[in-house]
Protein backbone atom coordinates (compact mmCIF):
# COMPACT_ATOMS: atom_id res chain seq x y z
CA UNK A 1 0.00 0.00 0.00
CA UNK A 2 0.95 3.77 -1.04
CA UNK A 3 1.46 5.76 1.93
CA UNK A 4 1.24 9.81 2.21
CA UNK A 5 3.70 12.33 4.40
CA UNK A 6 3.06 15.91 4.68
CA UNK A 7 6.20 17.29 3.31
CA UNK A 8 5.16 20.87 4.31
CA UNK A 9 2.30 23.41 5.47
CA UNK A 10 2.07 27.04 6.12
CA UNK A 11 -0.83 28.82 7.52
CA UNK A 12 -2.06 32.02 6.93
CA UNK A 13 -1.77 35.10 9.71
CA UNK A 14 -3.66 35.61 12.64
CA UNK A 15 -5.29 39.19 12.55
CA UNK A 16 -7.70 41.29 14.20
CA UNK A 17 -11.46 42.23 13.21
CA UNK A 18 -11.06 44.58 10.72
CA UNK A 19 -7.46 44.93 11.36
CA UNK A 20 -4.60 45.29 8.50
CA UNK A 21 -5.75 41.84 6.89
CA UNK A 22 -9.34 43.36 5.94
CA UNK A 23 -8.90 44.30 2.51
CA UNK A 24 -8.04 40.40 1.69
CA UNK A 25 -10.18 37.91 0.58
CA UNK A 26 -10.22 34.44 1.81
CA UNK A 27 -9.27 33.14 -1.18
CA UNK A 28 -6.01 35.57 -1.58
CA UNK A 29 -4.98 34.44 2.00
CA UNK A 30 -5.13 30.88 1.37
CA UNK A 31 -2.98 31.17 -1.71
CA UNK A 32 -0.51 33.14 -0.17
CA UNK A 33 -0.55 30.18 2.06
CA UNK A 34 -0.38 27.17 -0.32
CA UNK A 35 2.65 29.37 -2.11
CA UNK A 36 4.63 29.61 0.80
CA UNK A 37 3.46 25.55 1.59
CA UNK A 38 5.08 24.90 -1.88
CA UNK A 39 7.79 26.88 -1.68
CA UNK A 40 9.18 25.06 1.65
CA UNK A 41 8.47 21.83 -0.13
CA UNK A 42 10.29 22.48 -2.90
CA UNK A 43 7.01 21.44 -5.10
CA UNK A 44 6.35 23.15 -8.20
CA UNK A 45 2.83 24.75 -8.89
CA UNK A 46 2.92 22.50 -12.06
CA UNK A 47 3.45 19.25 -10.01
CA UNK A 48 -0.10 20.01 -7.86
CA UNK A 49 -2.07 17.25 -9.07
CA UNK A 50 -4.95 18.13 -6.54
CA UNK A 51 -6.20 20.80 -3.91
CA UNK A 52 -8.50 20.37 -1.20
CA UNK A 53 -9.14 22.75 1.73
CA UNK A 54 -11.33 23.32 4.25
CA UNK A 55 -13.05 26.39 4.40
CA UNK A 56 -15.73 26.86 7.35
CA UNK A 57 -17.13 30.35 6.66
CA UNK A 58 -17.86 30.08 2.65
CA UNK A 59 -20.71 32.74 2.63
CA UNK A 60 -19.60 35.56 0.31
CA UNK A 61 -16.21 33.96 -1.08
CA UNK A 62 -17.70 32.89 -4.17
CA UNK A 63 -17.51 29.55 -6.26
CA UNK A 64 -15.13 26.87 -4.87
CA UNK A 65 -12.60 28.97 -2.71
CA UNK A 66 -10.18 25.96 -2.94
CA UNK A 67 -9.78 26.62 -6.70
CA UNK A 68 -9.79 30.69 -6.17
CA UNK A 69 -6.77 30.31 -3.49
CA UNK A 70 -5.09 27.57 -6.12
CA UNK A 71 -5.32 30.08 -9.12
CA UNK A 72 -3.79 32.70 -6.82
CA UNK A 73 -1.23 30.03 -5.92
CA UNK A 74 -0.06 29.63 -9.41
CA UNK A 75 -1.82 26.67 -9.95
CA UNK A 76 -3.23 25.77 -12.95
CA UNK A 77 -7.10 25.84 -13.62
CA UNK A 78 -6.87 22.54 -14.94
CA UNK A 79 -5.99 21.26 -11.62
CA UNK A 80 -9.49 19.64 -9.53
CA UNK A 81 -10.16 21.76 -6.57
CA UNK A 82 -12.59 20.62 -3.43
CA UNK A 83 -13.61 23.13 -0.66
CA UNK A 84 -14.88 21.26 2.05
CA UNK A 85 -17.11 22.88 4.57
CA UNK A 86 -17.51 20.63 7.87
CA UNK A 87 -17.48 22.94 10.07
CA UNK A 88 -14.43 22.53 12.85
CA UNK A 89 -13.54 19.31 10.75
CA UNK A 90 -12.92 21.13 7.86
CA UNK A 91 -9.35 21.26 7.69
CA UNK A 92 -9.06 17.85 9.20
CA UNK A 93 -11.40 16.41 6.82
CA UNK A 94 -9.29 17.76 4.07
CA UNK A 95 -6.21 15.99 5.20
CA UNK A 96 -7.98 12.69 5.73
CA UNK A 97 -9.21 13.02 1.89
CA UNK A 98 -5.97 13.90 0.64
CA UNK A 99 -4.49 10.49 2.29
CA UNK A 100 -7.36 8.74 0.82
CA UNK A 101 -7.01 9.35 -2.87
CA UNK A 102 -2.56 9.18 -2.03
CA UNK A 103 -3.12 5.66 -0.58
CA UNK A 104 -5.27 4.67 -3.63
CA UNK A 105 -2.91 5.42 -5.81
CA UNK A 106 -5.17 8.19 -7.51
CA UNK A 107 -2.35 11.12 -6.90
CA UNK A 108 1.06 11.66 -5.92
CA UNK A 109 1.12 15.72 -4.86
CA UNK A 110 -1.99 17.25 -3.50
CA UNK A 111 -2.06 20.86 -1.46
Amino acid sequence: MVGSVIVAGARTPMGRLLGQLKDFSAAQLGGFAIKAALERAGVTPEQVQYVIMGQVLTAGAGQIPARQAAVNAGIGMEVPALTINKVCLSGLNAIAMADQLIRAGEFDIIV
